[in-house]
């Protein structure tokens, strides 16, 4: 059993029957009244995101996870196929568990949080950022680039990312997973 103060992002617990993953978190000490905890819970099972509210000094049920490297594979309708890089094992995980399936290439190697208890995979936790192509995307105009303006740009794994004016089919992008936000253009 944890409490309030071992709340952190990424830590999974036992809430309302279902396991949470949480995304968010702030503590909050107002001047009148007791410090509580807001939270962003998100689903393992459904993928469904909640706000709850704890206040300090809850006890919350925390699930023992295991993290384990896992190389994505392919995608099957709404299966994503991943393999274990250091046995090999494979496994599939529904689209619901992934945070962003949209920027999962083929290759790219995640963390997978593997409930300890049954062995069973709880969420896929990708890379900070990744790196893709960009397929299609409008030409920017000449001397519109001042501005902070943006166009969309489909990338190869199909996503559709807001970039710069100045990027061109082919460019190297760095997306950023968490917000799916463009970084950076990647010179080669």
């Amino acid at each position: 059993m944890a409490n309030t103060s071992d709340i952190r992002n990424g830590l999974c617990i036992r809430y309302n029957h279902d396991i949470y993953k949480i995304i968010e978190f702030l503590h909050v000490k107002p001047g009148k009244g007791p410090a509580f905890v807001r939270t962003k819970l998100k689903s393992v099972t459904t993928g469904k995101v909640i706000d709850n509210t704890f206040s300090a000094g809850h006890k919350i049920d925390d699930v023992r996870v295991e993290t384990h490297k896992f190389q994505y594979l392919y995608a099957e309708g709404d299966t994503f196929h991943f393999m274990n890089t250091e046995d090999y094992n494979q496994i599939t995980l529904q689209k619901s568990s992934l945070d962003a399936p949209g920027l999962l290439k083929e290759g790219e190697v995640v963390t997978v949080i593997i409930n300890s208890e049954d062995q069973m995979p709880l969420s896929v936790e990708m890379p900070a950022s990744v790196i893709l192509e960009v397929t299609a995307t409008e030409p920017g105009v000449k001397g519109n680039t001042a501005t902070n303006a943006t166009k969309p740009a489909t990338v190869e794994t199909g996503a559709e990312v807001m970039v710069p004016l100045f990027i061109n089919e082919g460019d190297k992008i760095k997306v950023e997973t968490e917000k799916g936000t463009y970084k950076e253009r990647i010179k080669e």
